[in-house]
C-alpha cells in the first residue's frame, strides 16, 4: 500500500534535484537516472511522475518562477503605492535568484522555451505578469506605463542575464542600474 503523502514529497524531492543537477551541469544535459539518483529514488519512479526531463524541468521552473513570485509578493507587501516598481525590481534581483543552481536553470529555461511550446508558454506567463505589475506600479506617475513597463522588463531581463553571467555575487549592481534607468523614465513626459 502506498504511503500517505508520499507523491508530493517525492516530486519535491524530485524538483530540487533537477535544479541541482543542472546547477552542476550547467545545462539540461543530464539524465532523468541523475535527478532520480539525487533525490535517492528510482528513474522509473521519476519517470511515472513527470513522464519525462523536459517535463521534470518545466516543474523546476514552475517551482522557480513560484519562489520569484513569494520574493515579488514580499516585496510589494512591505512597499508604499510609489515604491512598487522599486520593489519589483529589487525582487528581480533577490539573492534567491542568483544561486548558481537557478541561473543554470534560467539559461537553460531560455533555450529550452525556443524549442518546446511549453517552456515558450510558461515563459510568456512570466513575463506578462511581469509586465502587468510594473504598468500597474509605473500607471501615476509615467506617462506610458505600458512602454515603461516594456523598457523595465526588457532591462531586467537582460541585467540579470549580464550580472548572472559576469559577475553573480553583485546583483545589486544591476538593481541600481535598473533604478537608474526608472528614475529617467518618471522623467520622461
Amino acid at each position: 500500500m502506498p504511503r500517505t503523502g508520499a507523491e508530493p514529497r517525492r516530486r519535491e524531492a524530485l524538483v530540487q534535484a533537477t535544479i541541482a543537477e543542472i546547477g552542476a551541469a550547467g545545462t539540461l544535459d543530464v539524465t532523468v537516472s541523475q535527478i532520480a539518483r539525487r533525490a535517492g529514488m528510482s528513474s522509473a519512479l521519476a519517470h511515472h511522475y513527470f513522464g519525462g526531463k523536459e517535463q521534470i524541468f518545466l516543474a523546476a521552473m514552475r517551482r522557480i518562477l513560484s519562489d520569484f513570485g513569494a520574493v515579488v509578493r514580499e516585496e510589494l507587501a512591505h512597499a508604499d503605492a510609489g515604491e512598487r516598481a522599486e520593489a519589483i525590481i529589487r525582487a528581480s534581483f533577490a539573492p534567491v535568484s542568483f544561486r548558481p543552481e537557478t541561473i543554470s536553470a534560467w539559461m537553460t529555461f531560455y533555450v529550452l522555451a525556443q524549442r518546446n511550446p511549453e517552456a515558450l508558454r510558461l515563459w510568456r506567463v512570466y513575463h506578462r505578469r511581469l509586465r502587468s505589475n510594473l504598468v500597474h506600479a509605473l500607471r501615476p506617475d509615467c506617462a506610458d506605463p505600458r512602454a515603461a513597463a516594456m523598457t523595465l522588463s526588457a532591462l531586467i531581463d537582460g541585467l540579470y542575464i549580464r550580472a548572472a553571467l559576469n559577475h553573480p555575487d553583485t546583483p545589486e549592481a544591476a538593481v541600481d542600474h535598473a533604478l537608474g534607468v526608472l528614475a529617467m523614465l518618471r522623467r520622461t513626459p
